[in-house]
C-alpha cells in the first residue's frame, strides 16, 4: 500500500480545505493537484505543490488560477 499524506490548499475556492494524496517512490506527492469546484471540470481549478519545510516534508498547494 502506498503511502499518503494530506496536503493544505492555499488560496483560490478551496482555500484552508485539505487533500490527501499518493507519495511517489521517492516519498513526494504529485506536483499539482486539480480541484473540482461545484460543477465538476468546468469549475476545476490548479493547485501547485510548494515546499514549506524541505527538512520536515512540509507540503502546500497553492493556488495558481482555473483549469478552464
Amino acid at each position: 500500500m502506498a503511502s499518503t499524506v494530506e496536503i493544505p490548499l492555499v488560496g483560490g475556492t478551496a482555500n484552508g480545505e485539505h487533500v490527501t494524496v499518493e507519495l511517489d517512490p521517492n516519498g513526494r506527492p504529485p506536483l499539482t493537484h486539480h480541484h473540482l469546484g461545484p460543477q465538476g471540470l468546468a469549475a476545476a481549478e490548479i493547485y501547485e505543490l510548494e515546499s514549506v519545510d524541505t527538512d520536515r516534508q512540509q507540503w502546500r498547494y497553492c493556488w495558481r488560477g482555473p483549469a478552464v
